[in-house]
């Protein structure tokens, strides 16, 4: 089984596994059907008990099951992300400090803009008020109504958005790679080798570049544990941690 976290459209656009079934089938001759839990707390859940043979998600989460579940990171997407919070511009926000005990908008309570949000904060006592919204014009539309004081969203995804007009940048985040491939301990070294060559060698074939096309990712880079190393910090204030 694959296990591939809920994305909103506007982080990833296509979410049409079908493709990356029948490509995993053809790298390893066996069938394998989808999981994704509708929203994150589902999600979270059926990370921390694994049972699954492959997963699909962000680097907090595929770190957090190489350390405590023992998985093996196999490619991380070359799609780079970064976050940018965001403020009316009329309000002049240049401290995220202003954004204390403020409400800001942002897609998914366990998303990693929200937790890449909440590690800008690390105390406790000071940190903004989450509130989660379906989409980015949605996210924007709060921001417009004074709904929010501010919003933490992707950084490609404001393109368009009257960004110097309307909205003003506060402060962006380091890009990284939007999601990694990982592998079940229990999946054999052979196989998850073949589903390693595969995935990196995607960009080169017809069925591969499919696949790619189908799951909305430009291609996958080799990646493993120490290239993921530390991101799952950002899930230590979560429950079963």
């Amino acid at each position: 089984m694959l296990l591939a976290q809920p994305l909103p459209r506007d982080e990833h656009p296509a979410q049409d596994y079908h493709a990356l079934t029948a490509y995993l089938q053809t790298l390893t001759g066996r069938a394998w059907r989808v999981e994704t839990p509708p929203i994150f707390p589902a999600y979270w859940e059926a990370v921390r008990h694994g049972r699954h043979d492959l997963a699909l998600d962000a680097l907090h989460f595929a770190d957090y099951r190489a350390r405590k579940l023992g998985f093996h990171p196999l490619a991380a997407s070359r799609d780079l992300s970064g976050y940018s919070l965001v403020a009316r511009a009329a309000d002049r926000v240049a401290d995220p400090d202003r954004i204390v005990g403020k409400r800001v908008a942002v897609l998914g309570l366990l998303s990693i803009g929200a937790l890449r949000l909440n590690a800008l904060f690390p105390d406790p006592l000071r940190q903004p008020v989450v509130v989660e919204a379906g989409s980015v014009p949605e996210v924007l539309e709060l921001l417009r109504a004074r709904a929010v004081k501010a919003a933490f969203l992707p950084t490609a995804a404001l393109t368009g958005h009257a960004i110097g007009r309307d909205f003003a940048i506060v402060l962006t985040t380091e890009p990284l790679p939007r999601l990694a491939l990982s592998a079940s301990p229990q999946l054999p070294a052979e196989l998850r080798e073949r589903i390693r060559a595969g995935m990196l060698a995607a960009h080169e074939s017809e069925a591969g570049r499919e696949m790619l096309r189908a799951i909305g990712l430009a291609g996958f880079a080799a990646a493993d544990a120490a290239d993921l190393a530390n991101q799952s910090y950002v899930l230590r204030g979560y429950w079963g941690y």
